[in-house]
């Protein structure tokens, strides 16, 4: 099979993805094989290929946003058929005993491998998933649709949930790539009120069409206190200007996997009078079945820039420089 991989860790623009042919995967027990339909483009990509998640393991293959059609079962797989579309997402599988696990916490758990980082994902003509750990797809969704809600699109319900905020509330939204512009319109559909600071025109220009009440640049006080906050964008200056607009027991969920430095915090003016800063981790297979549900019910439209197979380097180029709103998407040849 045709296939991306890291093959040295390294700036974008010096080209550490490499693209060649792979021997084909075989599945194991409780998995399915998928040929890839689509895959969308994650920030998380950007890291592992950049370095600032070490892959785990060599000529680690990228991708955890897949769109797939079911073509091969391993050993005692029966949950899906061949033809079926499913969705693969960040979350590969967790061991089902610790303690996190055994209290529903599986994002916690202790040994958990993710898709894309500690298995090959989807920049691949063919994968391998556990079928506990796969999705269907709504109907509603096109591909390309389809392929940004399975990380963006769960993280940033995961992260909704995490924020603490009340109904009819006042939510912040640092940052609005991939999943910020899904979370938006969640939140709106949910009767909140969204104020979204960003530093992109055109990220800006989509959050009002999308129905925000505000947009302005990253480290815009918004016109209101806000009642919780989400911080998407990797960048650790901006918590504390993101806790200064908490109101009162207001709560900032961060929600990338990867953050540079935090600055010194000042406890008076950041965090005192019940104000939290929490960190959102993976996500649970039951949070993935519950966004699909709420994203088939809104309908979520995301906004989507589809790429070539062929283009996945310049896809992350294109990320890592903000040359395009939404979330990008690579798409096999039909």
């Amino acid at each position: 099979m045709r296939a991306w991989w890291v093959e040295d860790p390294g700036p974008i623009a010096s080209g550490p993805l490499r693209m060649g042919e792979r021997s084909d995967p075989s599945p194991g027990p409780g998995e399915v094989l998928l040929s890839v339909l689509a895959c969308g483009v994650c920030r998380t990509d950007l890291h592992l290929a950049e370095g600032d998640l070490p892959p785990h393991g060599s000529r680690r293959i990228p991708g955890h946003e897949v769109v797939a059609e079911v073509v091969g079962l391993g050993a005692g797989s029966s949950r899906f058929r061949p033809g079926e579309r499913v969705g693969a997402a960040w979350l590969a599988r967790t061991c089902g005993s610790c303690r996190f696990c055994r209290r529903g916490s599986e994002n916690l758990c202790l040994a958990p491998t993710f898709t894309g980082w500690d298995t090959d994902g989807g920049y691949a003509e063919l994968m391998t998933v556990h079928q506990d750990y796969a999705y269907r797809i709504p109907e509603a969704f096109t591909d390309e649709q389809a392929a940004p809600l399975l990380c963006a699109g769960i993280i940033g319900y995961r992260a909704l949930r995490s924020s603490g905020l009340p109904p009819g509330g006042k939510l912040g939204i640092y940052g609005f790539g991939a999943s910020a512009h899904l979370t938006a319109q969640m939140a709106i559909y949910e009767g909140a009120s969204v104020y979204v600071m960003t530093r992109s025109a055109a990220a800006q220009r989509l959050a009002l069409e999308l129905g925000a009440e505000f947009a302005g640049p990253a480290e815009a006080d918004p016109p209101e206190l806000l009642d919780a906050a989400i911080l998407f964008a990797p960048a650790g200056r901006l918590v504390p200007i993101a806790l200064r607009a908490l109101d009162r027991g207001g709560a900032l969920a961060v929600a990338g996997i990867h953050l540079s430095d935090i600055p010194v915090l000042d406890y008076q003016k950041d965090l005192f009078q019940e104000r939290r800063l929490r960190s959102v981790t993976a996500n649970t297979r039951a949070d993935g079945r519950e966004f699909l549900a709420l994203a088939e019910q809104i309908p979520l439209r995301p906004t989507t820039i589809p790429y070539p197979w062929t283009k996945a380097d310049q896809a992350l180029l294109d990320l890592s420089r903000d040359r395009f709103t939404g979330a990008a998407v690579l798409l096999r040849p039909a």
